[in-house]
């Protein structure tokens, strides 16, 4: 093979598109053959149920995609070192790129492959394209990161963000295709058990659904910030599980809105606001990686957090069974179709880390388990702002009432009986669906009496609070 033919391995992670894709294009603009490339590595076995059952939707999909303009998607499984290193060996692969990934095991992957990868003379390089701004980018006046979310708004909302690179019409490609393995084989969504039948519905996986949703949004974007609040209603963008797996750009986003706003559509503002709250998460992810595991403030370490998983208030919980309306409601609506609206996961996780008083990663861990828009920095830094406990947090004497929460937001309790059975004469399937995609060890039946609650709501705020006095929580 001259080596002029030698091809190019476009290794694909979250980033499951062939628009506005750095890596891709400008291997596509050598001219060489390119192998795209999927490998099943430690990072994708420590994948809750979910997201990993979301990501093979999103493989099927995407190869299908790549298929169309002549390519193919090659999926191997193992150590990314080892599997990339005998790729190369067998195609001749001259160079390896990539999109790049921001949390502490995939820097510290990446940054060990391409040190390996170049020193064997092979190119490794890393393109930019999950984020708008690379997190070294973006600082405070002294260099250093924001740790609050208004400064960085006010620093990057003006900044040019460079225009989506157009999709590639026909990949080159090589003399003779790798082996792959086949996708059905790995069973990434085993452990969805019955659930997957259950949660298919509410998904259309793949780059031109996310599109469809986009522009669907676009739609509805001039109510955004007086909707999105409200469960009960479509007023979300519900590009999130998109975004998680990269099915489209922050950048596509981004400037589809800015389009929107230069021709007269109103309140585009609060909607790039929500993005940048994304970039806000990452960064902070790269620079203090610490959101992943620990307290961002160390005066939280000595909270008495209840940590065990299993105790029985914490598995009312995550049943959906604590006799709160609206905290069920919204762990239901998770269970059913993968993903809970913003509004009622505050509501959750406020329940869990105030009124039930439980460690905050016990409820993160479970979202990480239960969301197909499951995303390490955002879910991480979700919870730590509604437990008080991060960076630019929700007050620590901040305790949601769910029972006022919904009569602001779900005034009709239209999305309380959405999604909770008992006690309705005719519940929806929404609401039964949640009994058919529940573990049947559980033995949950929508005929059964709804719960008392495991904590009362005064007696939980009350609770809360006097835990909060007199230690030295900011």
């Amino acid at each position: 093979m001259g080596n002029e033919q030698s091809p190019i391995i476009v290794w694909f992670r979250r980033d499951l598109r062939l628009s506005d894709h750095p890596a891709l294009n400008a291997a596509a603009r050598t001219g060489r053959p390119i192998i795209p490339l999927f490998v099943l590595d430690d990072a994708v076995h420590a994948l809750g149920a979910a997201p990993k059952w979301r990501l093979e939707q999103g493989l099927e999909v995407f190869a299908q995609s790549l298929t169309r303009i002549g390519s193919r998607l090659t999926i191997r499984r193992g150590d990314a070192l080892t599997v990339i290193q005998a790729l190369i060996a067998e195609v001749g692969a001259c160079a390896v790129y990539w999109s790049r990934a921001y949390d502490p095991a995939a820097i510290a992957r990446d940054s060990t492959l391409k040190a390996s990868l170049s020193g064997r003379g092979v190119e490794a390089k890393s393109f930019a394209g999950h984020l708008l701004f690379e997190p070294w980018t973006v600082a405070t006046k002294t260099g250093q990161p924001f740790r609050v979310f208004t400064p960085m708004w006010r620093s990057v909302q003006g900044r040019d963000v460079p225009e989506p690179l157009a999709s590639p019409s026909r990949l080159s490609a090589p003399s003779e295709w790798p082996d792959t393995e086949q996708l059905e084989t790995w069973r990434l969504g085993a452990a969805m058990n019955r659930g997957a039948a259950i949660v298919s519905p509410f998904v259309q996986p793949g780059e031109t659904a996310a599109f469809d949703t986009l522009h669907s949004f676009l739609d509805r974007i001039p109510n955004y910030a007086t909707l999105r609040d409200r469960p009960d209603l479509d007023g979300t963008s519900d590009l999130s599980e998109y975004l998680s797996l990269g099915e489209i750009s922050p950048r596509s986003i981004w400037h589809a809105v800015q389009r929107a706003a230069m021709n007269g559509v109103s309140g585009t503002e609060p909607y790039l606001r929500q993005l940048v709250w994304r970039e806000f998460a990452y960064h902070l992810m790269f620079h203090l990686p610490q959101l992943l595991s620990r307290n961002w403030k160390p005066e939280w370490d000595s909270f008495p957090w209840n940590t065990d998983a299993t105790h029985p208030d914490v598995m009312a919980w995550k049943q959906s069974r604590t006799g709160i309306p609206m905290v069920d409601a919204g762990l239901r609506q998770m269970y059913v179709t993968g993903r809970m609206h913003n509004r009622a996961r505050m509501i959750v996780a406020s329940y869990l880390t105030k009124h039930l008083m439980t460690h905050w990663k016990i409820g993160m861990d479970w979202f990480a388990d239960c969301l197909v828009d499951w995303d390490p920095a955002a879910n991480a830094m979700g919870w730590q702002w509604v437990a008080g406990s991060g960076p630019d947090a929700s007050p620590f004497f901040r305790v949601f009432n769910p029972q006022t929460q919904r009569e602001k937001f779900d005034p009709n309790a239209a999305y309380v009986n959405r999604w909770i059975a008992e006690g309705q004469r005719d519940p929806p399937d929404t609401a039964l669906a949640y009994f058919e995609a529940v573990p049947r060890s559980w033995a949950l039946d929508p005929s059964r009496t709804y719960p008392a609650p495991v904590v009362e709501l005064a007696q939980g705020r009350v609770r809360a609070l006097t835990a909060y006095e007199g230690r030295k929580i900011q």
